[in-house]
């Protein structure tokens, strides 16, 4: 097919994984050995052997610009002996992929930091990958359901160590404060199944939260999803209609995934354009400002604080905000 770019017609960025996620979400079915990681097969019970070689193999047979290492993925919760494991691993599988890597000259291979909620293990993880100078790096094995005060730190820990002149790659984060608080922490890239998943249940991003298109006070709501958005989504259909579909057929969901992901782009360039233009302090307090209103969830104000953006002192406008608790605040409190 002459590699995925030319297959699709795509001819811009591109990111392959490379298979290592699964030894979490179907560890019932895997078998983790030095050699690499056994899955069997959930309709006919066939085993196959996934290694180091074999992944980076196969992506670049796939051609993509970016490429992960197989690593050894541990649930951010686990804990005890079994995550150095993982780490020293994933390490030595950076290796062994580095050596299998046929086109370095045309697809950077990024290594993975790991060791969970372990701040020696993540240290150790991220200086050994600094160690082999490599394009770009990946922050991984954390939104998997921890506490959000152990997830920022262990973003802050990973970042102070990587290359600040390098991509830094913050794997499984999608939620919008998690993409600006991240940024603000020194991360530069993320992926994240949230955007179109969460539109299959009829779900539209916007600033303020989310709008739950199935409710039923959205059936006479004829005004888009986002005014203030110019996706296709936005421009030719109403809430009304996103309503009647997505709680009928698929294709109301198809028209909230390209808002959903066309919202998720504009936050990045707005969160871009805001450090060009050496505003992002202010960027930070107004999204908040528009995302929670007079309370903030303490994770994030904390994590604030550490890259000097005190939401707790009032701005020129009088902003300040009062700290919660809860790990998740699901509208703005006015």
């Amino acid at each position: 097919a002459g590699g995925l770019h030319k297959f699709m017609a795509w001819n811009r960025g591109l990111l392959t994984d490379s298979g290592g996620f699964q030894m979490v979400s179907l560890l019932r079915l895997a078998n983790i050995t030095e050699e690499g990681v056994e899955f069997e097969n959930p309709h006919d019970g066939k085993k196959m052997m996934l290694t180091p070689e074999m992944s980076i193999g196969l992506q670049n047979a796939i051609g993509a610009d970016i490429m992960m290492q197989l690593d050894d993925v541990v649930s951010s919760l686990t804990v005890g002996p079994r995550v150095e494991e993982a780490m020293q691993r994933s390490v030595r599988w950076l290796d062994r992929s580095i050596k299998a890597h046929k086109r370095p000259t045309e697809q950077n291979l990024f290594p993975i930091v790991q060791g969970g909620l372990d701040e020696r293990l993540r240290t150790i993880s991220a200086q050994e990958l600094v160690k082999r100078d490599s394009p770009g790096y990946a922050i991984g094995g954390l939104s998997g359901g921890e506490a959000k005060g152990s997830f920022w730190r262990m973003v802050s820990l990973s970042t102070d160590i990587l290359p600040t002149n390098k991509p830094r790659y913050c794997m499984g984060v999608g939620y919008a404060e998690d993409l600006v608080v991240c940024s603000a922490l020194g991360v530069d890239m993320y992926d994240c199944v949230f955007p179109t998943r969460t539109a299959r249940f009829g779900n539209a991003l916007v600033r303020t939260g989310s709008l739950s298109l199935r409710q039923g006070k959205y059936k006479d709501d004829f005004t888009p999803i986002d005014k203030d958005c110019d996706c296709p989504t936005c421009t030719n259909y109403t809430r009304a209609y996103l309503h009647n579909s997505v709680t009928k057929e698929t294709t109301g969901c198809h028209l909230v995934t390209i808002h959903n992901i066309a919202f998720q782009m504009r936050l990045m360039y707005d969160i871009r354009r805001a450090i060009i233009c050496n505003r992002f302090p202010a960027f930070i307090r107004d999204f908040m400002k528009t995302r929670f209103g007079k309370t903030v969830p303490l994770w994030i104000v904390d994590s604030l604080k550490s890259v000097n953006v005190d939401l707790t002192v009032p701005d020129e406008t009088g902003y300040s905000v009062t700290p919660i608790e809860d790990d998740f605040q699901k509208e703005p409190n006015w």
